[in-house]
């Protein structure tokens, strides 16, 4: 492969360098090495190495990675799962390729893709099956899946997921539990598990429950704010009390984790969620404490996402008054894009349907005024007449389609002009450990 050189004369090293493929870090050393030969200048180079484009930059220390468990991936980065068929294989595989965490969300799969008129749990199984098998065919990154505890078949879904082989379990909308198949062997199965809490009471209770059943607690907590999209775990008028913001929650939580692993002896790292849209609020949120972040409207708005292009538009198209909290049939407020649907909802219309499956624990189809999950596949399909989009707060900035690449890349761009302005990076802060709970 023929090396590219610039043909500008390299001055002396005073920063460390790496290069950058993508979004994964080759390396302090293979940069100084390729530095030093002449290959680049400090304002940065490109090579062409046979049909990739392989870049050096001036950063210093670039991103951090993240570690769950034995799993760890280059960005510290996990794409939040998104139903109804947001994201399936191909986003999460995309994402995957980055290097940070692809996942896909495993809510009514099997509507999309094998319709309403069979079973729908042997439905969704199936279709999961066959999504983590094309994410694994077209990645060799790290493929997650997200289970919501508030589905009825959520226990086949975990299962599921770990016989295929999912490297990351995310489980939230609920208090996550592990069916007996897997509990019993919850130690020694690779698929690593993350909990979703939105308070550090929440979290709390979940690792006491974990603890006292599973003689264990989850390998990672993801923090999700207010400022996230689709259902959330507040009341509605603590959406907006700065009190219950991400950036309040965050330390006590992270202090928390850090108690726990010294309890149970083991890394317990601790991601920020909800209305996270550049590279600067990763680089705010590490400042907290956070190791990881999670992201799910900027991938929800990229060329790879799972949905149709009219869904992606809508994304574009919306404005920061189009972004509103509405009444689900579950009796949780969601965050969604304002359209006819959602007006004629707010004025009391309904919109008859048969339940063929009771898929949400707390929806009662005798009262519901809508069926939530079919709303939620006929906007992914691109009928917004008869749905609607989800999205967290700051879906209004999103102003174009990116590939998952692309975002990558401006992400980790963004984060490491915070962390040169800032002139020194010590890694993400951790709070103490508090010496009384």
């Amino acid at each position: 492969m023929a090396i590219i050189a610039s043909p500008i004369q390299p001055k002396p090293l005073s920063l460390p360098f790496c290069i950058l493929y993508g979004s994964q870090t080759r390396g302090i050393d293979e940069g100084r090495e390729y530095y030093e030969r002449g290959a680049a200048s400090s304002l940065g180079a490109r090579w062409v190495l046979g049909e990739h484009e392989l870049m050096l930059r001036q950063c210093g220390p670039t991103i951090p990675s993240l570690q769950i468990g034995s799993l760890k991936v280059a960005l510290p980065i996990i794409q939040g799962g998104m139903g109804v068929g947001v994201s399936r294989s191909g986003l999460a595989a995309a994402v995957a390729r980055a290097e940070g965490i692809g996942v896909i969300a495993s809510v009514g799969l099997g509507a999309i893709t094998k319709g309403l008129d069979r079973d729908f749990v042997s439905a969704n199984q199936e279709v999961l099956r066959e999504e983590i098998s094309r994410a694994r065919a077209a990645s060799d990154g790290a493929i997650g899946v997200n289970v919501m505890s508030a589905v009825s078949d959520s226990a086949v879904l975990i299962e599921t997921a770990v016989e295929s082989g999912a490297d990351l379990l995310l489980l939230g909308a609920g208090l996550p539990r592990l069916p007996s198949s897997v509990a019993r062997r919850v130690k020694e199965i690779p698929t690593r598990f993350v909990v979703i809490v939105s308070s550090l009471r929440a979290m709390q209770i979940i690792f006491q429950l974990w603890s006292r059943h599973y003689a264990t607690v989850p390998d990672a907590v993801v923090v999700e704010g207010p400022l996230a999209g689709g259902h959330l775990g507040f009341r509605r008028e603590q959406l907006s009390d700065p009190a219950h913001s991400l950036e309040v929650l965050l330390p006590p939580i992270v202090a928390e984790a850090a108690r726990m692993e010294t309890v149970h002896q083991k890394s317990i790292p601790v991601i920020a969620a909800g209305g996270i849209f550049t590279g600067s609020d990763i680089h705010r949120m590490f400042s907290l404490g956070a190791q990881g972040v999670q992201m799910g409207t900027r991938f929800a708005a990229t060329v790879e996402s799972d949905a149709s292009d009219e869904f992606k538009q809508v994304y574009v198209r919306s404005s920061k008054d189009d972004i509103i909290i509405i009444d689900s049939p579950v009796g949780l407020p969601g965050r969604a894009i304002r359209n006819q649907f959602t007006d004629d909802i707010a004025l009391g219309l309904k919109r008859p349907f048969v339940c063929p499956f009771r898929c949400l624990t707390r929806c009662d189809p005798q009262t519901a005024p809508y069926c939530i999950a079919s709303a939620l596949v006929k906007a992914m399909q691109g009928d917004m007449a008869h749905g609607f989009a989800f999205a967290g707060a700051n879906a209004w900035r999103v102003d174009r389609l990116l590939t998952v690449q692309e975002l990558v890349t401006s992400l980790v761009d963004e984060f490491n002009e915070c962390v040169a302005a800032e002139g020194v990076w010590d890694g993400p802060a951790r709070s103490p450990v508090p010496e009384t709970v």
